[in-house]
């Protein structure tokens, strides 16, 4: 059994019910952690219809966020999420936000533990969270 993430007639991915129950659990937590709506849902035949507008400020706002992160524990257990969000959104022809405006703006820090990303160039933190998402999009199904 597996579940389709779709927009429109693509689909996205086709995970097994378990991977999907996992990462719809996630889809949770991040919308309460950022108060947007993802744009994914709800499940209707086994399916989740995209909404693209939702979906891109969804994706943006989680990556400024992941960005701002400063707790080493917070960034290592978001990194896998992001990095899957990041893949439905390629498929999805999504142009991501990698510059937030209010990441300067803001200067604010929650959580602060350790430094991580900051203390990196942001091409640095950029490319290797691009990586990461290319390694994981092969092996999710479409």
């Amino acid at each position: 059994m597996s579940q389709y993430y779709d927009m429109g007639d693509q689909t996205l991915w086709n995970p097994s019910n378990g991977a999907s129950r996992l990462f719809m659990s996630q889809v949770s937590v991040y919308q309460a952690e950022l108060g947007l709506p993802s744009g994914i849902g709800p499940m209707q035949a086994d399916e989740y219809q995209i909404d693209p507008s939702a979906f891109k400020a969804f994706v943006d706002a989680l990556l400024a966020w992941h960005r701002r992160m400063s707790h080493a524990v917070m960034a290592a257990l978001s990194e896998g999420f992001v990095a899957t969000v990041l893949v439905l959104a390629e498929r999805a022809g999504i142009e991501v936000n990698w510059h937030p405006a209010d990441l300067a703006e803001s200067g604010e820090l929650n959580d602060v533990q350790v430094p991580t990303a900051l203390d990196s160039p942001e091409g640095a933190w950029a490319a290797a969270l691009r990586q990461k998402s290319r390694e994981l999009g092969r092996f999710m199904a479409s």
